[in-house]
């Protein structure tokens, strides 16, 4: 995510939820006998653009949540969203695991599995057709779902980049 274009968002006037994605049971091995926690990754967003994910590791799962909704409230980005779904087709790849997003028509709804519906119904999207390729990780499909959604840019952006109006750059 290090984009230039990405906007950090706070969470002070914010209406966020919060969607859990998976929960993992880790055992430590001590002198004393096995010690169990547990890590969460969690997925916030408001459903209209914003949208953050976090880790939290605690020995109770509803600590874990809870730290891992904390953390996602500190790394909200802010996703264009344009008539329900995406401005243009993405593909990212975030170590093992490689996303693609496209724009789809309206009533298609969202064709994507696991981690990577959990992200973009926390966005807003409505209409997109997603693929993962490679690792199903929760973490990095989270990760690299984030990633390419950051990486998205309106027309509206586009033109204020290049300086130019909006209507040159959709007639060239």
């Amino acid at each position: 995510m290090s984009n230039t274009n990405v906007k950090k968002v706070r969470t002070s006037d914010l209406e966020l939820k919060d969607r859990l994605v998976s929960i993992n049971r880790v055992t430590k091995v001590t002198k004393g006998g096995r010690t169990f926690t547990f890590s969460a990754i969690v997925v916030v967003g408001n459903e209209n653009g914003v949208v953050g994910y976090g880790l939290g590791k605690a020995s109770e799962v509803t600590s874990a949540i809870a730290k891992g909704v904390e953390d996602a409230k500190k790394n909200l980005v802010k996703i264009p969203v344009i008539n329900g779904t995406i401005p243009h087709k993405q593909e990212y790849r975030y170590s093992g695991s490689e996303v693609m997003i496209r724009p789809a028509a309206p009533g298609t709804g969202i064709i994507a599995g696991g981690a990577m519906r959990a992200v973009l119904e926390s966005v807003g999207v409505k209409n997109v057709l997603a693929k993962s390729k490679g690792s199903s990780n929760p973490h990095n499909l989270v990760k690299a779902t984030v990633a390419a959604l950051c990486e998205l840019r309106d027309a509206h952006s586009v033109a204020q980049l290049r300086g130019i109006s909006m209507t040159k750059v959709f007639n060239g």
